[in-house]
C-alpha cells in the first residue's frame, strides 16, 4: 500500500470528541471516521487490522470444531416473541416495520434465530452436539455511545451457539469455547483474564467475561498472577478431550479473578501477596450456558435414544471483533501513537523513503516494497513528518531509507515497541524481518 495514493488521513491534532486513547489514536491514524453517533466507517488501514483480528478469531473457532455460517442481520419479531424477549429486551433493540407492516428488528444477538434454524434442520439426538458461529455486523441503540468503537451502536461480533443432548455435554462445549477464547487472545498478543459474570439479557446460570488488561480500562480488576504464566497454546490442553477441558476449567476457576463488582476481600486475602495483581480491564468477550432457556419456550425438541422428544441444552459465546481493535490499542500505545502487536498490525513494516525523487532511494524502496508486507511512505513530505506518522500508525517495524544509506546499500531498522534502531545491509534487514 503506497501512502501517497491511500485513503489514510492522519491528523496532527486530537479531535475534541475523543475521550480515551484508542478513540484518539484511531481517528488520528486514519483508521476510522464517524458517520453518525456510535457508527463508524472503517478506512483501509483500520479495515486491515479488523480483518486480521477477525481471521484469528475464525481460525480458533474452526480449531474448536465450530462451523461457520452467516445469519441475516434483520430478524422477524415473531421469533423474539416466542422466546419472550421482544418486549423485555428494551430500547437498545432497533425495531423496524417493513413495507407490508410486518414487525422486524435489527438483530443485537441470534439465540432465537439459531433455535429456529436448529428446529428446522435437526431430526435426532445423533446429530448432536453442534456448534455454529458467524461473524456479523450488529446494532444496539446505546443511549450514549462513546469511546469510539469501544462502545458504538454498530459493531462487528463473533457469536457462536452450542447445542447439546444434556447438561454434561453443554458443559464440555462451554469449556471448549473458553479454551478457544484464551488461545485467541494470546495469539493477538493480549493478556486476558476470564472472570465469573452476570448473564444479563442473554440469561443462563454459568457465565464468564474475558477482560483484557489496559491502563484505561473501564473496570477495576483483581487477579492471581498465576494467569500470567500459562501458555494456552502449549499447556497440554487438548481441545478435543473432555478430560483435558475439565482440567483446564479447574485451573481457570481455582485462581482468583474478579472485577470490582464481584471482588471478595476474604478470598483475595488468601492469594499470596506476591501473586496479587490489580489493574484496569476492558471486556472483549462473554460466554453463557443457558440450558433450555430458549429451546423450551420455542418448542425446539429432538427425539432422544428412547424416541421421546427432549429440549436440547444450549450456550452462546460472543467476541467483540471491532471492539478488540480498540482494546488492542488501549493495551498498546505510547505518547507517540499506536504500538501494534505483530499478529494484528495492518502491515508488518512501515517503509520510509526519506527523499522521494532521489534515484537511489526510490530504487531501493521499490526493491524492498516488492519483498515486504509494507506500508510504503512515498509521499513528498519532510522526514520529520514521516517519522511522526510512522510512530503514530505504530506498525511493528520501520525500514528507513535515506540517500546516504541507499548509496551504500544499507537501511536503518527500527522496532516500534522498543525504539531500538540498527543499521543493516538490505539483505540482513530482510532476513531480520523474515525471522
Amino acid at each position: 500500500m503506497r501512502l501517497a495514493r491511500s485513503l489514510a488521513p492522519t491528523l496532527k491534532e486530537t479531535p475534541a470528541e475523543a475521550q480515551i486513547a484508542s478513540h484518539r489514536l484511531m481517528l488520528r491514524a486514519g483508521l476510522v471516521r464517524q458517520e453518525a453517533a456510535g457508527i463508524y466507517a472503517w478506512l483501509p488501514l483500520g479495515l486491515r487490522a479488523l480483518r486480521r483480528i477477525e481471521q484469528i478469531v475464525r481460525e480458533e473457532q474452526d480449531a474448536a470444531g465450530a462451523q461457520e455460517m452467516l445469519m441475516p442481520t434483520i430478524q422477524p419479531a415473531e421469533l423474539w416473541r416466542e422466546s419472550g424477549r421482544y418486549d423485555a429486551y428494551g430500547p437498545e433493540m432497533l425495531r423496524i416495520l417493513d413495507r407490508h407492516k410486518r414487525e422486524m428488528l435489527y438483530g443485537p444477538t441470534n439465540e432465537e434465530m439459531v433455535v429456529d434454524l436448529a428446529r428446522q434442520c435437526l431430526r435426532s439426538y445423533r446429530e448432536l452436539p453442534q456448534t455454529v458461529y458467524h461473524i456479523q455486523w450488529k446494532f444496539r441503540d446505546e443511549v450514549r455511545p462513546r469511546f469510539g468503537v469501544m462502545r458504538g451502536r454498530e459493531f462487528l461480533m463473533k457469536d457462536a451457539y452450542s447445542i447439546d443432548v444434556d447438561y454434561a455435554g453443554a458443559v464440555v462445549s462451554y469449556r471448549r469455547m473458553m479454551l478457544a477464547y484464551m488461545r485467541t487472545f494470546q495469539r493477538m498478543g493480549l493478556r486476558a483474564i476470564p472472570m465469573a459474570a452476570e448473564s444479563g439479557p442473554i440469561g443462563g446460570n454459568l457465565s464468564h467475561e474475558f477482560i483484557i488488561l489496559a491502563p484505561t480500562g473501564e473496570s477495576q480488576v483483581f487477579y492471581d498472577a498465576a494467569f500470567e504464566t500459562i501458555d494456552y497454546t502449549d499447556a497440554g490442553f487438548d481441545i478435543r478431550s473432555a478430560d483435558d477441558l475439565e482440567r483446564f476449567f479447574g485451573v481457570m476457576t481455582s485462581q482468583y479473578a474478579a472485577t470490582d463488582e464481584k471482588h471478595d476481600e476474604a478470598r483475595w486475602a488468601e492469594v499470596p501477596a506476591e501473586r496479587r495483581r490489580e489493574g484496569r480491564g476492558i471486556e472483549v468477550g462473554h460466554i453463557f450456558y443457558f440450558g433450555t432457556k430458549y429451546s423450551k419456550p420455542m418448542g425446539f425438541t429432538v427425539p432422544g435414544p428412547d424416541g421421546r422428544p427432549f429440549h436440547p441444552e444450549m450456550g452462546s459465546y460472543g467476541i467483540g471483533v471491532s471492539r478488540l481493535v480498540g482494546a488492542v490499542i488501549e493495551a498498546g500505545h505510547d505518547e507517540a501513537g499506536i504500538i501494534w502487536p505483530d499478529a494484528v498490525a495492518p502491515f508488518r513494516v512501515a517503509l520510509l523513503n526519506l527523499k522521494t525523487g532521489d534515484a537511489a532511494c526510490d530504487a531501493l524502496c521499490e526493491r524492498l516494497y516488492g519483498r515486504l508486507d509494507a506500508l510504503y511512505d512515498d509521499r513528498e513530505e519532510r522526514a520529520g513528518v514521516k517519522f511522526a506518522d510512522a510512530d503514530l500508525l505504530g506498525l511493528p517495524w520501520q525500514v528507513i531509507v535515506g540517500p546516504r544509506g541507499a548509496a551504500a546499500g544499507r537501511v536503518e531498522l527500527k522496532r516500534r515497541a522498543t525504539g531500538e534502531r540498527i543499521e543493516l545491509s538490505v539483505e540482513d534487514a530482510l532476513a531480520r524481518l523474515a525471522g
